[in-house]
């Protein structure tokens, strides 16, 4: 695995300052059932990094102090971590909204066949990994066979009313792209992605969401060894839009990592870049208050131009649609 952190520390990117927090996006650990090949977070069947119980409890009692309105659980596979529900109930219970990054194919994995029907009973937005809506493009990037296990997925959260229009359950699709470019533009793609799933497979959905290839972890590394790592920052930066810095997620999100380290954003995470509070090399989350981060500096890089290329990039999809 070739290292990138080397290639995008000396930046020129703008500075950012923090707005008000609102959403807390928590990695509950690096476990999958999948190895993709654009993850930036590495995950995969092999990693053993998890969140622990009293982990999630400092979580839990953040959000209690906090009240913030969203709570966005990511991995690896957020449902492998055996704390999970406890999780979501929790939450939901505080009347904060709960998205769950799902990869799909976990919903058939041993112990997850009650899964969708929980999310949905509990009103959880759905996150589902779908980066093409043709088989081969989804089988190279992910693995033979994803594509038609993700297609069962996603008719067995249509069954329980996900994407269904007035059903109050959201069902967003992500779109990456399969090499080094920049995704194609979000409101048109999505035309055409519901135009196929719906005419040949009977699938619904409530938006799709273009996110830009992180030049970090394993797609980077791939990047490098294909010699296009240079070229594609390039493009990067030449696509860079002012505009887009205003919305960046990391000026109202904090990303959590597996141990309760707080992080500027999830990509920050996985380059090992922690948020710098108060003069402090890291902070935990149990020592972590709120009402402190507003106009505090967010740590940038050369990868932070991934956000703000073309259309922009973010967890919640594209910024200027």
């Amino acid at each position: 695995m070739h290292a990138t952190l080397p290639a995008l520390i000396d930046s020129d990117f703008p500075g950012l300052r923090r707005a008000q927090l609102q959403t807390l996006q928590v990695n509950l650990g690096y476990l999958c059932n999948q190895s993709c090949l654009h993850c930036h977070v590495n995950a995969g069947p092999k990693r053993t990094e998890i969140m622990a119980a009293d982990t999630v409890a400092d979580v839990l009692h953040f959000l209690a102090r906090h009240r913030l309105r969203t709570l966005d659980l990511t991995g690896g596979a957020p449902e492998l971590n055996p704390h999970f529900r406890r999780l979501v109930l929790a939450a939901r219970e505080l009347g904060i909204e709960v998205i769950d990054r799902c990869n799909l194919t976990v919903l058939f994995e041993p112990g997850q066949q009650q899964t969708a029907g929980f999310l949905a009973e509990n009103m959880v937005k759905v996150v589902a990994s779908m980066p093409c809506y043709l088989k081969d493009n989804v089988d190279a990037q992910r693995g033979g066979g994803v594509f038609e296990h993700s297609l069962r997925a996603l008719q067995l959260l249509n069954a329980h009313g996900y994407g269904i229009p007035g059903s109050g359950l959201e069902l967003e699709l992500v779109y990456n792209p399969q090499g080094a470019t920049l995704p194609p533009p979000q409101q048109a793609l999505e035309c055409t992605y519901r135009e196929h799933l719906d005419r040949h497979y009977g699938i619904v959905f409530t938006r799709l969401l273009t996110l830009t290839n992180m030049p970090i972890n394993r797609f980077g590394s791939t990047l490098v060894s294909r010699g296009e790592f240079g070229r594609y920052l390039q493009l990067l930066k030449q696509a860079y839009q002012d505009s887009n810095l205003p919305a960046v997620m990391c000026r109202s999100l904090l990303s959590i990592d597996w141990q309760g380290y707080v992080y500027d954003c999830d990509f920050n995470q996985m380059l090992g870049l922690p948020a710098q509070l108060d003069g402090r090399p890291r902070t935990h989350i149990s020592a972590l208050d709120a009402d402190s981060l507003e106009g505090c500096h967010i740590r940038v890089a050369d990868h932070c131009y991934a956000c703000t290329a073309g259309q922009g990039s973010s967890c919640g999809g594209a910024l200027e649609s």
